[in-house]
């Protein structure tokens, strides 16, 4: 699995990509409230627009948008460390 580069979750991502491309976000939205097609609730557009769906602010936003930035980079600083023993079900983000 090939993690992004730090900051390249933006608030204009198609939740398809965000979900393809971090794994991790799956489990982020869930906690936040927002579904995502894996999670069996398909919805389409970008992270803002789904945010805003469930009242989300732009700080708010903007906060999910750091956080999710934050994880990638714990994410690509373990894969750097130790990328054999990696398993990222068991990460404690």
């Amino acid at each position: 699995m090939k993690i992004m580069s730090i900051n390249d979750i933006l608030k204009t991502i198609l939740i398809e990509d965000l979900v393809d491309k971090y794994p991790f976000s799956v489990n982020f939205l869930s906690k936040k409230g927002i579904r995502c097609i894996v999670c069996g609730e398909p919805i389409w557009g970008t992270l803002q627009e789904a945010c805003e769906e469930k009242g989300f602010n732009e700080i708010e936003i903007e906060n999910f948008v750091k956080e999710l930035n934050e994880i990638n980079k714990k994410l690509q600083n373990r894969i750097e460390d130790s990328p054999k023993d990696l398993n990222i079900d068991k990460l404690d983000l």
